[in-house]
């Protein structure tokens, strides 16, 4: 059985942005990742808590932009 995945709190969402760009996020749940589509980012979510640094984020492939 896959663990449980961490809801994210909607309040949460609605004021996180990418700490390069100052703009908006994605939430992806099915990946648990918050998506920068400026910055071709995207930040993971582990344990219910958003990892907001550049260097943890994975870069978006082509056909996720």
């Amino acid at each position: 059985m896959p663990p449980a995945r961490a809801a994210i709190d909607p309040k949460l969402l609605e004021i996180l942005v990418c700490p390069l760009t100052k703009g908006p996020l994605r939430y992806v749940p099915d990946q648990q990742e918050l998506v920068s589509e400026q910055a071709g980012l995207a930040y993971p979510i582990r344990d219910g808590i958003p990892i907001m640094l550049a260097e943890e984020a994975r870069e978006l492939e082509d056909n996720e932009r």
